[in-house]
C-alpha cells in the first residue's frame, strides 16, 4: 500500500527528474562513444583533469570517484593506457601509490569531451531541474 505522505505529485516529480537525468547520461553515452571512448574512460579523464589542486590522481582517489572497486579502476586504467589518453607515474611522496596523469592526446579529448558537456548542459538550463524541497509536495520540513 502507497504511503499517503508521499502523494502523486512527488512520484511525478521523481521521475521526471529520473527521466531528465538518464536523457543526459544517453546523450553523454553516445557522445563518449563517437568520440571512440566509453562513458567510463571520459569520466575517469575528468576525474584526473578535474582533480581538486592538482592535474593527476591516485588509483586509489579514482576509485572513490567512480565508485568502483580499486580492482575495477586499475583495468579502467589498463584500457586508458593501451589508448594513449593517461599514463601510470610512480608516487612523488609514496613509492607504493600510482599517480595517473593525462597525456597530451588525453588532454585534446577530454577537454573537448567537457566543452561539449558544458554547453549541453547549460542549453538544458531550466529543462533539467534538479527538485528542491519545494517541488517535493509531501516533504513538510
Amino acid at each position: 500500500m502507497s504511503d499517503p505522505a508521499f502523494r502523486k505529485q512527488d512520484f511525478e516529480t521523481l521521475s521526471n527528474f529520473r527521466h531528465q537525468l538518464r536523457r543526459f547520461q544517453r546523450w553523454s553515452e553516445q557522445l563518449t562513444r563517437r568520440a571512440g571512448v566509453t562513458n567510463l574512460q571520459y569520466l575517469l579523464m575528468l576525474h584526473i583533469k578535474g582533480f581538486a589542486g592538482r592535474e593527476w590522481a591516485t588509483i586509489t582517489e579514482l576509485a572513490e570517484r567512480l565508485l568502483s572497486s580499486h580492482h575495477g579502476a586499475v583495468a579502467l586504467v589498463t584500457r586508458c593506457e593501451k589508448l594513449g589518453l593517461v599514463e601510470r607515474r610512480p608516487g612523488r611522496m609514496d613509492g607504493r601509490a600510482v599517480e595517473v596523469h593525462l597525456t597530451a592526446k588525453g588532454e585534446r579529448l577530454v577537454a573537448r569531451l567537457a566543452r561539449q558537456h558544458r554547453d549541453e548542459l547549460m542549453r538544458l538550463e531550466g529543462i533539467f531541474a534538479v527538485p528542491g524541497r519545494e517541488a517535493l509536495a509531501g516533504d513538510e520540513s
